[in-house]
């Protein structure tokens, strides 16, 4: 722990694994299982606790607790883990909970994420990198959100669902079954509602790119859409098509929000 700056009124229980460059400010607790890899930063009244790894130079902001006990009540204290990536910003008073025996006893998230004020990261979920939480976004347990995707403030996420790779969630927006990989969803419950045209264009989409992703959600908006995924496989899809019927073919048994035009 070389350089690390703890002030005196932190308490960092015995076994707590602090990294080379670590900054924890006043009031927070780091629990006795908590590892903070180099240049992890608590600014103050953090609560870190339970089996928790956070990666390094990610920051955390006052009021945020990391690593309670998941919100289940079939939770009865067994070994549990939560691994958070490096280099994300988590805001005042996010929540993020290690998993359950019943869903492989692991929460993860990824690198290089923002989880605004307020969001919650239920037990057991997987979080890929660069994802956005908006403030007082809720992700419920067992949930999967692949990387870039985005969900905008007040939305809510059900058990289980998965998003897949930059797909992006309008504000106040609940979100009922999978989403397909650059999915664009809005409305108080949510629909299909095209592509995130946006977040294509970030990631350096060509124009023949997104010509392609039209072609195939126009296709899957007549129903029945692991059969077209499977009929689409065959047809030598680009690989942001790919990913699209690799999501549909993946290993679920929910529904998927259907497009909503043709």
């Amino acid at each position: 722990m070389a350089d690390a700056l703890i002030h005196p009124s932190a308490v960092i229980e015995p076994g707590a694994q602090i990294g080379d460059g670590v900054r924890i400010g006043p009031f927070c607790v780091v629990g006795p299982k908590v590892r903070l890899d180099d240049g992890v930063e608590l600014k103050s009244h953090v609560v870190v606790s339970g089996d928790t790894v956070i990666g390094a130079e990610t920051v955390i902001f006052p009021f945020a607790s990391i690593g309670e006990v998941p919100q289940d009540l079939k939770f009865r204290g067994e070994d549990v883990r939560l691994e958070i990536g490096a280099r994300n910003r988590i805001r005042e008073y996010v929540t993020m909970n290690p998993g359950t025996a019943g869903g492989g006893g692991l929460t993860r998230v990824g690198d290089d994420g923002l989880f605004m004020a307020s969001s919650h990261v239920g037990h057991d979920c997987r979080i890929g990198d660069r994802v956005i939480l908006a403030n007082s976004v809720a992700i419920a347990g067992h949930c999967t959100l692949e990387d870039d995707v985005i969900v905008g403030g007040l939305s809510g996420v059900h058990q289980w669902v998965r998003i897949g790779r930059g797909a992006m969630i309008g504000a106040v927006t609940m979100v009922t079954a999978d989403v397909i990989p650059y999915g664009l969803v809005q409305g108080p419950r949510g629909h299909l509602d095209g592509l995130n045209l946006v977040g294509l264009k970030r990631r350096g989409a060509t124009r023949a790119d997104i010509a392609a992703l039209r072609g195939l959600v126009s296709a899957l908006a007549g129903g029945a859409m692991r059969e077209t995924a499977r009929a689409r496989e065959a047809a030598d899809p680009s690989p942001m098509e790919r990913d699209v019927i690799d999501f549909i073919l993946g290993p679920s048994d929910r529904s998927f929000l259907p497009p909503r035009f043709a």
